[in-house]
């Protein structure tokens, strides 16, 4: 999947997932959050150029480009997807990543020689 329609997945199940949390539907919002979990990962390892690891443990080590503490800040989300609290740090992780990624295309187009 292409990091723009990642994006636009974490979009809707973003909107999805503020309705849940509204009407209190913690079953429904902590399957969307599984969901939202995986499209984070694959936005990360996409984003660093690297395969996407499915059911692998992750070695957080090998992204160049990765949000502050995002090894403490997943284990949180991934142990308690069904909260509120965790929706709002994989919001916050989803949007710092974005920005690095974009940081990484503008140093790699700077970094190219003009010809």
């Amino acid at each position: 999947m292409e990091i723009s329609n990642l994006l636009t997945e974490w979009d809707k199940s973003k909107e999805q997932l503020e309705k849940y949390f509204r009407e209190r539907d913690y079953h429904n919002a902590k399957v969307l959050m599984e969901k939202g979990i995986n499209l984070f990962i694959q936005f990360i390892s996409r984003a660093n150029e690297l395969p996407i690891l499915q059911n692998e443990s992750i070695n957080y080590k090998q992204f160049d480009f990765k949000p502050v503490n995002v090894e403490e800040r997943l284990a949180f989300i991934m142990a308690r997807p069904g909260l509120y609290h965790s929706y709002r740090q994989l919001s916050e992780l989803m949007i710092e990543q974005e920005k690095l990624f974009v940081k990484r295309n503008i140093l790699k187009k700077a970094s190219k020689p003009n010809g």
